[in-house]
């Protein structure tokens, strides 16, 4: 294996069942409207953990042109977008992003889950089967993730992933327009010897 595979026509273009009606699947351009009414009726609930945003994203046009980039750079290997759906709605979305091929073969995991939908176990669903996807199509070997200092629920998400805490590093991202502390944490998708 000489570096991180792109998704092709395989489980990842699937929907896999998360409970409750919820499914995960790769996002396509088709989903940008479902987006926008995602970001307008979550932009308080989402407003401590992300960055200030411009009027621009929420509107459908940003939503779109948002969306029309991290698939351009889900085509070139770089960033592999999920979205959680039910019915025609997007309720949340795991992303990978940073995607790094030899010798590093990793990413960045992110999520968010519609206000509607939290403490049901979905997002833990869904991360699961991302690091699945990680592993099987994607051919990665560690995933790294970071949540506010006092995004407690998300880092519970992430240890009972797998994922384990690694640090903390002070002033890493911009959320709310502050700098904020956040925690590290870092899950290693297998142990089988690297591939020449």
């Amino acid at each position: 294996m000489t570096g991180p595979r792109t998704a092709g026509p395989s489980s990842t273009g699937s929907a896999f069942p998360l409970g409750g009606g919820v499914f995960l699947r790769l996002a396509h351009e088709r989903d940008a409207a479902a987006l926008y009414e995602s970001q307008v009726r979550n932009r308080d609930h989402l407003r401590p953990w992300e960055p200030r945003r411009h009027e621009e994203f929420y509107t459908r046009a940003g939503q779109a042109a948002r969306l029309a980039e991290q698939l351009r750079l889900h085509r070139a290997g770089r960033v592999a977008p999920w979205v959680l759906t039910r019915s025609d709605a997007v309720v949340g979305m795991v992303t990978l992003t940073d995607i790094l091929p030899a010798p590093f073969f990793g990413a960045d995991l992110g999520y968010w889950l519609d206000r509607r939908y939290t403490g049901r176990g979905l997002a833990t669903a869904a991360v699961r089967r991302v690091c699945e996807l990680a592993e099987t199509e994607f051919g990665l070997h560690r995933l790294e993730a970071a949540t506010a200092l006092h995004n407690t629920a998300s880092q519970r998400v992430l240890v009972r992933c797998g994922f384990r805490r690694i640090g903390v590093a002070r002033g890493r991202v911009q959320t709310d327009g502050a700098w904020t502390d956040v925690v590290l944490h870092d899950r290693v998708l297998h142990d089988r010897p690297p591939g020449l």
